[in-house]
Parts: C-alpha cells; sequence; structure tokens
C-alpha cells in the first residue's frame, strides 16, 4: 500500500510536463517547470507520510496487540509477509527432507509408501497446519507452541503444558552429506575415496554450526535475506533437477513402478505389509515439518496475525506440490534397490548419492555431473541449518522471557541490534552437545512434530476455520497422536543390540522424564507459565 501511495502521482506529473509548452515560451515552460516539480515534491513527500503513517499504524497495531498479550515489543520488526513465509519455507526445505531421509522410504515400502504416501500425509499435515494458522492468528507471540499450550489449556494447567520445549537441527545430516561428497569425490568407496570417521564427520558438523551461530547473529534484514535465499534456492534447486535428472538418466523407472511397486525386502527383518507402510510414511511426514516458524518470527514480523498464518498456510501448501514433484523424479531413476541400499556401493549405501552417481556416469563416463547436483542439495540443507537455528532461538528467547530457563535474564537479552545473541549461541551449543550421541552409535533421523492443542476457548484473529475449526483441529491431533507411535515403532527385527534398536522412545521419554521431575520437584513452585514484562499485563 505504501508502495502504490509513493508512486500514483508520477503519471500525472509526467503528463503534465509533456503538455508544457516549453519549446514554444521558454520562460512559461520554465516557471511551469518550477510549478510541477514544487507539486511532485509536494505531492511524493504526501505520499511519503501517507505511507509512513500507515507503516507507523501497523507497527502500533502489532504492538499493540503483542503488548494486550503482556509483553513489551523488544524485537525489531523487520520481517513481510514474504519473509515470514520465506522462514518457514527454507526450513521444510523438501530438498533437505527428501533427500536426507529418501533411503529410509525406499527400504521401508518404496516409491508407493512415498509418492501416494506423500499424498496421504499432506492431506493430514494440511489439518495441521490450518489448526496452526488459526490459533497463530490469535496469539501472535515468538512463543509459538509453548504460548498457545499454556493458554488454551487454562490458567490452572498452563505452567505445566507449557514446560516442555526442544531443538531440531539438521546439520548433522548436510555433514553426513558432505562426507559422502567427498567420498565419491575421491574415487567412491570401491576406487579408494576417502570416508570420514566418524570423528571427522563431528568436526564437520561443529564447523557447520558455528557458521550457523555467526549468520544468525546479524541483524533481522540480513536473516530475512538469508530466508528468502532459501526459499528461492528450494524452488530454482527442484526445478533444475526435474529437468535434468531424467534427462541425464539413461535408465528410468515406469510409472507403474513409481506409483506401485511396494518394497518388501528391507533386510531389517520386517515382513509385515502394514508395518512396512507404516514406517516409510514418516519420510513424507519428516519432510514437511518445521512451518511453525512462521509463528517463533512473530514478533518480527509486520501485520502479524495475518503474516504469520499465511506464512504457515503458503509454506506447506508450496513444500507439498514441490516436494512430490521431487520425490517423483528423484524415484524415476531407481532402477535397482537394493544395490542402492548396499553399503558396498560407492556412496557407502546413500540411496539419492548412488543414483545421481551412476546415472550420470553412465552418461558422460564421470560423476562430476552428480557431485554438482548434490552441491546444490547440499547448499539447501544449509540454508535450512541456519534457519533451524534462527527458530530454535527465537523459541528460547520467549521461553526464557517466561523466566523457564536456568539463567533466563541472560538468555532473553537482546543486544543494540535487537537480536537475541546469547540465546542464538546457546541453541549453537544444545545442537553440538546433541550430536555427541553419534559418537556411540548410528542413530536414525528423528523428528518432532508440531502439535496442535485444543483448549477450553479462544478469541480468534483475522485469520480463523469458523465452524470448522474444532473438525480440523481434531483431525490433526489424531494424526499427531498416530505418526507419535509410528515414529516409536522399531525399525528391525530382533531388537538385540545398540545397532537395531530405536533409541526414539528412549530420547522422548527422556526428555518428558527430566520435564515432568523438574516441574514436580521444584519448577511448579515458581514457574507460573507466560508471564507478562508490560506494566498493565495482558487484557
Amino acid at each position: 500500500m505504501a508502495t502504490v501511495a509513493v508512486f500514483f502521482p508520477l503519471p500525472v506529473a509526467k503528463e503534465a510536463f509533456y503538455n508544457t509548452p516549453v519549446g514554444r515560451w521558454p520562460y512559461v515552460g520554465f516557471l511551469r517547470l518550477r510549478q510541477l516539480a514544487s507539486s511532485k515534491q509536494r505531492s511524493t513527500a504526501m505520499s511519503r507520510s501517507v505511507g509512513v503513517a500507515m507503516d507507523a499504524a501497523g507497527a502500533d497495531a502489532d504492538q499493540a496487540r503483542l503488548h494486550q498479550l503482556g509483553y513489551r515489543q523488544e524485537l525489531k520488526r523487520g520481517l513481510s509477509v514474504v519473509s515470514n513465509f520465506a522462514f518457514s519455507f527454507s526450513i521444510i526445505s523438501v530438498l533437505t527432507g527428501v533427500t536426507t531421509t529418501y533411503g529410509t522410504g525406499l527400504r521401508y515400502g518404496g516409491p508407493v509408501s512415498m509418492t501416494l504416501g506423500w499424498l496421504v500425509v499432506s492431506a493430514f499435515n494440511g489439518c495441521v497446519a490450518l489448526s496452526m494458522a488459526e490459533i497463530c492468528s490469535a496469539y501472535p507471540t515468538s512463543g509459538g507452541l509453548y504460548y498457545w499450550s499454556a493458554k488454551l489449556a487454562g490458567k490452572e494447567w498452563a505452567p505445566l503444558a507449557s514446560w516442555w520445549a526442544c531443538t531440531t537441527s539438521v546439520d548433522f545430516s548436510l555433514a553426513q552429506l558432505l562426507q559422502v561428497i567427498i567420498l565419491l569425490a575421491t574415487g567412491g568407496a570401491n576406487g579408494g575415496g576417502y570416508m570420514a570417521s566418524k570423528y571427522v564427520v563431528l568436526a564437520i558438523y561443529s564447523a557447520i554450526l558455528i557458521l550457523h551461530g555467526l549468520i544468525n547473529s546479524l541483524p533481522i534484514h540480513w536473516l530475512s535475506w538469508f530466508g528468502q535465499l532459501g526459499a528461492f534456492w528450494n524452488v530454482a534447486g527442484v526445478f533444475a533437477l526435474t529437468i535434468l535428472i531424467p534427462a541425464v538418466a539413461k535408465e528410468k523407472a515406469s510409472p507403474e513402478f513409481i506409483f506401485t511397486h511396494f518394497n518388501t525386502e528391507n533386510g531389517m527383518g520386517v515382513h509385515q505389509n502394514a508395518y512396512i507402510l507404516a514406517v516409510g510414511l514418516l519420510v513424507s511426514q519428516y519432510s514437511v515439518i518445521g512451518y511453525d516458524t512462521s509463528a517463533h518470527m512473530i514478533e518480527e514480523t509486520k501485520n502479524a496475525d495475518w503474516s504469520g498464518p499465511m506464512g504457515i498456510i503458503t509454506s506447506v501448501g508450496l513444500s507439498t506440490m514441490f516436494g512430490w514433484i521431487y520425490l517423483v523424479t528423484l524415484t524415476s531413476i531407481v532402477v535397482d534397490i537394493p544395490y542402492l541400499l548396499s553399503p558396498d556401493n560407492d556412496a557407502g549405501g546413500y540411496a539419492i548419492a548412488q543414483a545421481l552417481y551412476t546415472s550420470f556416469h553412465r552418461r558422460y563416463g564421470t560423476g562430476a555431473g552428480a557431485l554438482a547436483c548434490l552441491g546444490v542439495i547440499a547448499v539447501a540443507v544449509f540454508l535450512c541449518g541456519s534457519a533451524c537455528i534462527t527458530s530454535n532461538s527465537r523459541m528460547g528467547y520467549a521461553f526464557s522471557r517466561d523466566g523457564a530457563m536456568p539463567l533466563s535474564r541472560v538468555w532473553h537479552r537482546v543486544d543494540s541490534r535487537e537480536v537475541p545473541l546469547n540465546v542464538v549461541w546457546l541453541s549453537v551449543a544444545v545442537a553440538f552437545v546433541m550430536a555427541l550421541t553419534s559418537l556411540g552409535s548410528q542413530v536414525a533421523f528423528q523428528a518432532m512434530v508440531s502439535v496442535t492443542t485444543l483448549g477450553l476457548s479462544f478469541v480468534p484473529g483475522p485469520f480463523n476455520l469458523g465452524k470448522y475449526g474444532v473438525l480440523v483441529g481434531w483431525v490433526g491431533v489424531v494424526w499427531v497422536a498416530t505418526v507419535t507411535v509410528l515414529f516409536s515403532l522399531p525399525v528391525a527385527y530382533p531388537v538385540a543390540n545398540k545397532e537395531t534398536f530405536n533409541y526414539t522412545p528412549v530420547a522422548v521419554g527422556g526428555v518428558l522424564l527430566l520435564s515432568v521431575g523438574a516441574w514436580v520437584l521444584r519448577a511448579r513452585f515458581w514457574f507460573q507459565g507466560p508471564i507478562t514484562n508490560t506494566s498493565d499485563g495482558p487484557i
């Protein structure tokens, strides 16, 4: 609106200028030019004033709404609706999710569990996203799910409901991908290529984390640029790979194979078809998570109660579309599942890397093109990891603002550029500690799914589902409960050692045990859920 207001007078001034008889009456023309210039300056100044006033009004409305929820405006509101969407789209990053988990889907169910399973999962994920968007519009705070859970659970249960937080990172998968790229670039596993040890992979991971910490130490307008770059890179990358991969591959899978083939030979001792399919669906679920980032960036977004919900919905919708296209493209070059999954192949069992390497090598006699494709994917993973730290740091900021963390005053601080610098580096440190478990054993990817909480009642924001809100919300709740169980199922039988044991129940159970224990023994005496930092509290 401000842009339109600024430029609207310009065509009028230009037309008046060309109708001025400057050539016939130089003096009159000169006076007319001065008049037009003065008029133009006044019009432009007025338009700019209107634009500034509109921006100020929007900023005041956002600040007032945040004040109603009990918080002062401490972070800089520098994000547009596009920037807010870009953060969620970048953190979902279908190039990241699909590529890094494709081997799991190929092993459990194969093509049909991913290509058709993606559509099923997307329908349920859409319900979760819509409910989250509705609640985000009503409660536009950086606390996101933590704050919503507290408010919707009611005053009595608010502290317990909100005593939970977690951090996730895709940086370890990037370190593993870089390991595979190095392996293939140096000759492959069967050609004397360099296979990095788990300590080297951890060192690569640490370097990536430090880079992400440095990026997230920048002001919000720079983070906005990285978020938009991530969104653009994912779209451009999917388009490029979708065109390039089928053009290069000499051998392609048939449509029947892509959409109907069900792989039961997983080599993990799992034989029941329904069980295999259920585990395979988790690939699609993992590939479209992280859209709650729009909520965590909400206090830095203009027109927050509308822009945030739009960021959630559009990021999920576009990720669903682009992800399915990319997934089908990758599956089109899958012609030998056992070989792609074999640890004895050139990529050391990394299915997608091997499929790309084989396709380019058969066409050109070299795998350099495959390395370029993997490089495109690696950049997407890097930008996704940066957005993860951004999201985690804002969640930590909101959590510490309510005094819910040890040394909350330290983590809640923002620097002179309005950046929560301390909690950014806390997020980096926590992510590093979580990765130390990789030294004990190679654990399968785990994902925490955002939960839509339905409580007693709430006043809806500008975006709401009306009478369908409760139905859509319950569909989302049932789906989240279902995938939570699926994530905890054993993925190999017999469960005899640390290599075949699914550590997800232990990890989740451990976090819940520590959280509940801390709550019962101590936190319930001092932590009262979301608190206010304004003089008059929430309205």
